[in-house]
């Protein structure tokens, strides 16, 4: 017990708001505050994804021109996803497909899935405790969403996430699980599609992925990666570069559950964001550098698949899939130095 206060939302805590106009209107979020100087939006109506990221008032995440768009607009046809991109700090891809829109095995995918458009059926949050000087301390605000990708004489996947916000230090981790409920093999994929924005990123901004080989994603990204790492200014006309970093694999498991780390650091503002994972399950780390006016975004996303469409994945092995009653989780972290 504190003496000094009558409530803890003075302290940290966890707020469920609606949004009211525009495209956003009726949108439910979960603010959260840790009380270290980390802010937190959640959108249950969006998947459970993370629309804002703050630290210490400073904006850490890009906004899309989108802005909130509630799930009743999003258009599954071709790339018309873009048309409720809000990107916030975390949109997340998948489960039927990532990337590319294409055809697979007469499956119609849209460009990066479906799942950041479809609402949460449960979505509910909790403090949780721990016994300290005589009484009770908290030392984490937990989010939990349930997420049904699931569809009539077809896949039938249910996403629950975690997200697990410390009061101690400046860092969350997202845990995911994904089950297959229905009674067919599924083939799934997931992209953490995480976008770094302004002022974190700018020209001076220092980006570390520690990879071991580089791969362009197609010729224009080639002409320039030399300076996959170096941000420039908002520049007209800039097309989008992608690269694929891949990560030497440790010979043996430790038991460190997030043994990769990424990282962007901004000087102007003495802050540093890392991203940790595991890469021999997410192994599908791509690079989105996107420098254009306003269109000023970089995307640190950990995956396991890369977003060249379900049918080239199926193709080149790097698919996967689920058993009825089967599980896959997902575990990543970000921290804020």
């Amino acid at each position: 017990m504190n003496r000094y206060i009558g409530h803890d939302s003075q302290l940290y805590g966890i707020e469920e708001h609606r949004l009211i106009g525009g495209r956003g209107d009726g949108m439910r979020l979960f603010e959260i505050h840790n009380g270290k100087g980390l802010d937190i939006t959640v959108s249950p109506d969006r998947n459970g994804d993370i629309t804002r990221l703050r630290y210490r008032g400073i904006n850490m995440s890009y906004m899309s021109p989108c802005g909130y768009v509630a799930p009743a607009y999003y258009d599954n046809v071709g790339s018309n996803w873009l048309n409720s991109f809000t990107a916030g700090f975390l949109t997340t891809c998948g489960l039927n497909g990532v990337g590319t829109p294409c055809n697979d095995q007469g499956e119609e995918i849209p460009l990066h899935g479906s799942i950041s458009n479809t609402p949460c059926d449960q979505a509910y949050f909790t403090e949780e405790k721990e016994s300290a000087d005589g009484g009770e301390q908290i030392t984490s605000l937990v989010v939990r969403t349930v997420t049904r990708d699931e569809t009539i004489f077809g896949r039938k996947l249910r996403l629950e996430r975690e997200i697990r916000v410390s009061t101690e230090e400046n860092s969350f981790i997202i845990t995911d699980t994904i089950e297959n409920t229905g009674d067919r093999e599924e083939p799934f994929e997931i992209l953490y599609h995480m976008n770094m924005g302004y002022p974190l990123l700018d020209e001076d901004s220092v980006v570390t992925i520690p990879s071991v080989e580089v791969k362009p994603r197609d010729e224009h990204a080639a002409e320039d990666a030399a300076n996959w790492m170096h941000m420039e200014k908002p520049t007209d006309g800039y097309q989008e570069r992608c690269y694929y970093h891949v990560f030497e694999q440790a010979s043996n498991k430790t038991d460190d559950p997030f043994p990769t780390t990424v990282s962007i650091e901004q000087p102007k503002i003495d802050t540093k964001l890392s991203i940790s994972f595991d890469a021999s399950s997410l192994e599908g780390f791509v690079e989105w550098k996107m420098m254009g006016v306003r269109d000023y975004v970089l995307g640190l996303e950990c995956g396991n698949c890369y977003p060249d469409g379900r049918d080239v994945m199926r193709r080149t092995g790097m698919l996967k899939f689920l058993k009825p009653g089967e599980k896959q989780q997902y575990r990543v972290k970000i921290e804020l130095h």
